[in-house]
């Protein structure tokens, strides 16, 4: 991971941290608001009727927010998305779902950033469970070119609530 982050010129920190059951508690953990926990999300994604193969992507969503799949389908300009199983993420990664990062990804796919991480300092998964890994969301937007838009919405609660 670090020498990834390296050949692209990105600073990063890793944190070893207690195991975490949810989002918010891993956000305590670190001394962070849940908003500043980035998920990595595996994209498969599939134009209906094109015959092209499945193509993949990663999707940055901060924590407390959800992937918007009409959003997110307008921007990639497909007709379907949707999360491949984990055994796939993992082989195609090398990191199991919790951890998956694009730096140092086994696969080189397109990122696609949520527009509210931009200027911010984020953590996100490193690639192991127990750890954490910092960078500024700028330059890991710059070293992985990514698309910067609106993907994201609140998260609902099971309650209605957003």
């Amino acid at each position: 991971m670090r020498a990834a982050a390296t050949a692209r010129g990105l600073d990063i920190e890793i944190r070893e941290r207690p195991q975490a059951r949810s989002l918010p508690e891993a956000a305590a953990l670190l001394g962070l608001q849940p908003s500043d926990i980035v998920k990595t999300l595996v994209v498969k994604t599939s134009a209906t009727g094109s015959g092209n193969p499945p193509e993949y992507l990663f999707a940055l969503v901060p924590g407390g927010r959800s992937i918007s799949w009409p959003k997110l389908r307008a921007i990639v300009g497909v007709n379907r998305l949707r999360l491949p199983e984990p055994e796939l993420a993992l082989a195609a990664t090398g990191f199991e779902r919790g951890t998956i990062v694009p730096i140092g990804s086994a696969t080189d796919w397109p990122v696609y950033a949520d527009e509210t991480i931009v200027g911010r300092r984020i953590a996100m998964g490193a690639g192991a469970h127990g750890y954490s890994l910092f960078v500024e969301a700028d330059d890991l937007i710059r070293a992985y070119r990514a698309t910067v838009a609106d993907i994201s919405q609140p998260e609902v609660s099971s309650d209605g609530r957003r």
